[in-house]
């Protein structure tokens, strides 16, 4: 029965999806094809080829290159949370562990067959997403395996969870159960994204999005239903909403991905000039053709739900009591050992 392997990759522009790979960083290691299917070696290695690292890191480290080295095999099936817009891609390992020489970033792959991409992450339960946000890069899927599987096969999604598969190391094994500040800050989105989906309508998402540039800074106006002309809310500095620039914004309460052709429903209401802007806001994320034709057009913005979340964060006091009761959120500190 194939396993479900975890990969988290902190380097986008690798696109791992484009590109048919998953990776592991630590270059400074060099090829692991001679690394021995053996923890004492392996922490030995980690402990000489990178002296600066923790000596508390060393042994969660050796087991994520035997996991990423020796216990990955062919046909294994492996997630791949991205980070940038909160979707997650689905593949199958099709070949063993191979050292690109030349490359500058995460030289160690392994070839992935893609059979899902792009999966809004709020297609799974909470929990699931909390286990596939673990702290560490490599990580066996174990508590929601059937949930992973069954969505995979177009099944609906099981209340029961199965353990299989060989357990990766200990040390890394502990490690990936421990809350860190980005395990807390993924939850805390996905709060907020649900939280949105769920509670509010078309209409009221609107509302809301006219709320949050408010807090921002702009005047804002929510158009009729019947007047909307491919936007849902004017937004300006001017209180009367009459100088330019004018922002026109499109909001989209789906955690579904969007095309060019709803961009292009914006972009085609604007007027001509520069005179006036397009903001396009969704909880989900943008095809790559929308991306391009952001890329290629000095008056528009895309925003998508991390970043939407992200502005909430930025703008939070500022919300009305209404919002904050919606969204109960507070600041607080929490563990992060990324700070060196």
């Amino acid at each position: 029965m194939a396993t479900i392997w975890g990969v988290h990759n902190d380097q986008p522009q690798l696109d791992l999806v484009g590109n048919g790979f998953v990776s592991i960083g630590w270059d400074d290691l060099g090829d692991l094809s001679d690394l021995k299917d053996d923890r004492e070696e392996a922490k030995d290695r980690v402990a000489r080829g990178l002296p600066d690292l923790k000596p508390g890191a060393v042994p969660v480290t050796a087991g994520t290159l035997l996991s990423f080295r020796h216990r990955m095999q062919v046909g294994d099936l492996v997630i791949y949370p991205y980070k940038p817009d909160s979707t997650v891609n689905f593949g199958r390992i099709t070949g063993d562990y191979h050292f690109r020489a030349g490359a500058s970033l995460h030289a160690s792959r392994r070839p992935v067959e893609w059979l899902r991409t792009g999966v809004p992450r709020t297609t799974f339960s909470q929990s699931a997403r909390y286990e596939i946000g673990s702290a560490v890069t490599v990580f066996q899927v174990k508590r929601h395996r059937q949930e992973f599987l069954d969505f995979l096969q177009g099944l609906p999604a099981s209340a029961a969870s199965a353990a299989a598969g060989a357990e990766p190391e200990a040390a890394a094994d502990e490690a990936a159960e421990q809350p860190d500040a980005e395990r807390i800050e993924t939850y805390t989105h996905d709060f907020v994204i649900d939280t949105l989906m769920k509670e509010l309508e078309g209409v009221e998402f609107e509302h809301f999005v006219a709320h949050l540039l408010g807090a921002m800074g702009y005047r804002t106006e929510v158009t009729s239903p019947s007047r909307d002309g491919g936007y849902d809310v004017i937004a300006s500095h001017d209180p009367l909403l009459l100088k330019p620039p004018i922002i026109k914004v499109q909001c989209k309460r789906t955690t579904s991905s969007i095309g060019r052709p709803e961009v292009q429903q914006l972009t085609g209401a604007l007027a001509a000039g520069g005179s006036e802007l397009g903001l396009f806001v969704t909880l989900g994320s943008y095809s790559a053709d929308a991306q391009h034709e952001e890329r290629h057009r000095q008056n528009l913005r895309l925003i998508n739900g991390r970043q939407l979340v992200k502005l909430i964060f930025e703008h939070y006091d500022k919300f009305s009591l209404e919002y904050k009761r919606l969204l109960p959120l507070r600041p607080v500190y929490v563990v992060d050992r990324t700070v060196s």
